[in-house]
């Protein structure tokens, strides 16, 4: 064994029930307003206290609207959720990060950002995209919300310990290739279910040369291939990226954390339950044509002969057909999937000098106030706006049509979020998933366009 995995969950065990499950210790537990309600009132129906609090973080960011936050949420099943969590958050004694605070966002870009989410760590949320945290190396999974519960009550939960596997991706990525389009060429290659099971730990030089944001893009899209998390080893760029972050240890704790922090790696001769080896120059900036994930290709490639019909009455698409020069309707940049500082800066420097394709509605949306401000601290917005371009204010917004951002039925949209199924952006709405890349090329031409001609 003698895995990242295994050495992260085995330091976590409190004990292993016989022929059941391992109560596992949690270091970390973020609360969105989603997936929480209901475990608020078992606690209180038990007359529970959290018996941790100072370990658990709530903010609201599914629902939340991507204008006007300073205003009342005009949809009343929106705005009950938020503030439900708002009053549970104070009931119990929890860190809120409530809208307009400028440590709000989304979950998943804001653990990172401010150092809560840390190297060795278990972490989980009510949300299957946690796996996004396991960039930091740490071991991070989503759960039910009886198991926020079991959390908040014993800062425990009780798990079977998942399979181990390593996806090494060797070589050097070509021009306009991002983690997004490393992730989504996995999904191809092994399909939505061919993690399943497993923790998988991604490895390898294409891995070791990734920024803090590509990592987290490559950890936030595993759940996709079906698997538990994703994981990434630590190194310098984890330790630059961490180093004088709010939450990040300070001082003589810096340097006691960092010693152990450089521990957190699989030993030469770990085994893993199953290995997967895969070459960089076959990964080109990527789209999908379908209604999951999987269903991609890469943006010069045709949809494949044989392809699931009903995906492709959906999509309006037919097999052996290219989508390059498909119109667009919609461009989406944001989510916990691409909603950081890089991803706007990618698609600030594609849209530079240009303008926005008349007849596409573009959403930019950051993952969080601390982006917003570096976008204007970098100048980003001054570029984005002289290409036509507005910056909306943060929040899951298209990911999913929880709040007022939902694609109209039948209108294509070209999105830098995570998941791709029908009516998942809104009823009716057909999806593609991409790159920063891909969607600003899309949004300066009006149709599918590889971005390397623009680059």
């Amino acid at each position: 064994m003698n895995t990242l995995f295994d050495k992260i969950w085995d330091r976590h065990v409190v004990q292993v029930v016989t022929d059941g499950p391992t109560q596992l210790y949690i270091d970390r537990l973020y609360c969105h307003e989603v997936t929480t309600p209901q475990a608020f009132d078992g606690m209180r129906s038990r007359g529970l206290k959290c018996f941790r609090p100072q370990q658990i973080f709530c903010m609201p960011d599914h629902n939340t609207p991507t204008h006007d936050q300073d205003k009342p949420i005009a949809d009343p099943v929106s705005k009950a959720q938020v503030d439900a969590l708002e009053r549970n958050a104070a009931e119990f004694g929890l860190t809120h990060y409530g809208m307009m605070s400028k440590d709000n966002g989304i979950i998943h870009v804001v653990g990172p950002e401010k150092g809560l989410s840390l190297p060795g760590m278990t972490i989980v949320c009510g949300d299957s995209h946690t796996s996004t945290h396991g960039a930091m190396g740490a071991v991070a999974f989503g759960i039910g919300t009886s198991e926020v519960e079991m959390v908040m009550a014993s800062q425990c939960i009780l798990q079977q310990k998942p399979k181990s596997m390593r996806i090494t991706i060797n070589g050097t990525l070509g021009k306009g290739v991002t983690a997004k389009d490393v992730a989504l060429y996995l999904m191809a290659q092994i399909t939505t279910s061919g993690a399943t099971g497993y923790f998988v730990e991604y490895a390898g030089e294409v891995v070791r040369n990734l920024s803090m944001e590509g990592r987290l893009t490559l950890c936030n899209l595993s759940i996709e291939m079906g698997a538990r998390g994703g994981m990434i080893a630590p190194d310098e760029t984890t330790f630059n990226y961490i180093k004088g972050r709010e939450y990040a240890p300070k001082g003589e704790e810096w340097e006691r954390a960092l010693a152990f922090w450089k521990t957190l790696k699989s030993g030469e001769d770990a085994v893993f339950d199953k290995e997967l080896t895969f070459d960089a120059a076959e990964i080109e900036p990527r789209i999908t044509y379908g209604t999951n994930p999987g269903m991609g290709i890469g943006i010069t490639e045709a949809i494949p002969e044989q392809s699931a019909g009903r995906a492709l009455e959906y999509m309006g698409f037919k097999s052996g057909q290219k989508l390059l020069g498909t119109k667009v309707d919609y461009v989406f940049l944001g989510a916990c999937t691409n909603g950081r500082i890089e991803d706007f800066r990618a698609f600030a420097s594609l849209v530079k000098g240009r303008q926005k394709a008349k007849d596409v509605v573009a959403w930019l949306v950051p993952g969080s106030w601390a982006v917003d401000a570096q976008i204007r601290e970098e100048g980003l917005d001054k570029i984005l706006e002289a290409a036509g371009f507005a910056i909306r204010q943060p929040g899951c917004s298209a990911c999913l049509a929880m709040n007022d951002d939902k694609i109209p039925a039948g209108k294509l949209s070209v999105s830098t979020s995570n998941r791709n199924f029908e009516g998942r952006q809104g009823p009716g709405a057909r999806t593609i998933l991409a790159s920063p890349l891909v969607a600003a090329a899309a949004a300066v031409t009006g149709v599918i366009t590889d971005p390397r001609e623009l680059l």
